[in-house]
């Protein structure tokens, strides 16, 4: 199979982390027969340094053209950086929004899993850690709360504001088709989030959920809501499978989820349109002060890539080679500076990338 990939190396340690990445990958399609071609374009401050924007057009139709985009990090350091003296629309992360619109990015994809090697920095206590986690948040990305009409205003010399929080039927319909699909890929349990004894946009939410669901016989719904998710997550972490939810409330579960599994630089994402199509990113950000130093963690960009495998080119048995890989070289007790703990092997970036890529089998 032929694999066309746009590459983002991005910012920071953006350009190491994808480098192991794409190590991974290739050594990947050596050992399942595939071909990969990789084109790499500059976003954020590596585009404004060369272009004087954070992504340019033609960048954006070079993504458009492959098949999916595997993205590093953007962003520098925002107090002395002087991308961060632009206008909001010049610096880094609007690159980041553009793309994201440019391609339809309505689904975002956020993973969660507690690997028993490194329970021990799980926060919560050991009775909850030890029956391990593998769940993943479905967020809703470009519709909700963030993107509806908002002002300002004065009345009767008093300031107010109003944010608007609405969905029509067929977004929800959109993403929901999309978790039931991935849900069928892992456990086959879908929960929807939602506030419908307040919200009438979750009400909605709840109905649609329903109706897309009879297509899914196989697939267990059960809704819950949002604060009473929050407690859960901490809680009992192991019950969910897909956790599916609008936009607001998934950006801050998909943080709190982040948090349970303690260990920030293990932890992919992925943006999906209604095709194949995906961007894949890792959830950190760019850590420019440790850009060069070849100690960057680069599993969560890794990781990444098994998504991408998985989601855009439904090359599951590819993916779960490169889950094992991860798995295996963290039994065998080998950690970058950030995962580090007593008794085992600390590597380098790329000694981390290499060590993977010869786990592939």
């Amino acid at each position: 199979m032929k694999l066309n990939i746009t590459c983002i190396p991005g910012d920071g340690i953006g350009p190491e982390i994808v480098a192991e990445a794409k190590k991974v990958l290739d050594h990947v399609a050596l050992q399942f027969g595939h071909e990969i071609v990789y084109t790499d374009i500059l976003m954020g401050g590596a585009s404004i340094d060369v272009h004087g924007v954070p992504l340019t057009d033609e960048a954006i139709e070079t993504a458009k053209n492959a098949d999916a985009v595997l993205m590093g990090s953007i962003g520098g350091d925002t107090t002395t950086s002087p991308w961060y003296k632009l206008a909001p629309e010049l610096r880094p992360e609007a690159g980041l929004l553009k793309i994201r619109k440019a391609l339809n990015l309505f689904a975002n994809l956020r993973p969660a899993v507690l690997y028993d090697e490194l329970a021990a920095a799980c926060p919560l206590k050991e009775e909850i850690s030890k029956a391990g986690f593998d769940l993943l948040i479905m967020r809703e990305l470009t519709g909700g709360l963030y993107f509806g009409e908002r002002k300002t205003v004065t009345e009767n010399g008093v300031r107010k504001a109003v944010d608007t929080l609405t969905y029509n039927e067929e977004e929800i319909r959109r993403i929901a088709i999309k978790g039931f699909d991935i849900a069928r890929k892992r456990k086959k349990k879908v929960t929807s989030v939602d506030k419908a004894n307040v919200l009438d946009s979750s009400r909605l939410w709840r109905a649609v959920t329903e109706e897309v669901a009879k297509d899914y016989p196989d697939v267990t719904l059960e809704h819950m809501l949002v604060d009473n998710c929050a407690m859960q997550l901490v809680k009992d972490p192991a019950q969910f499978d897909v956790i599916l939810t609008e936009n607001m409330f998934g950006d801050i579960l998909s943080d709190e989820a982040s948090m349970v599994t303690g260990s920030i630089g293990m932890l992919a994402s992925a943006s999906l349109n209604d095709t194949k199509f995906g961007l894949y990113e890792p959830s950190h950000g760019s850590a420019p002060d440790i850009a060069g130093k070849n100690i960057a963690n680069p599993i969560a960009t890794i990781l990444s890539a098994a998504m991408m495998l998985r989601y855009s080119f439904d090359l599951d048995r590819e993916a779960d080679a490169v889950e094992a890989a991860v798995k295996q070289v963290l039994k065998e007790g080998y950690r970058t500076i950030d995962i580090m703990s007593e008794g085992c092997t600390q590597v380098s970036c790329s000694e981390m990338g290499s060590l993977l890529a010869e786990r592939i089998g």
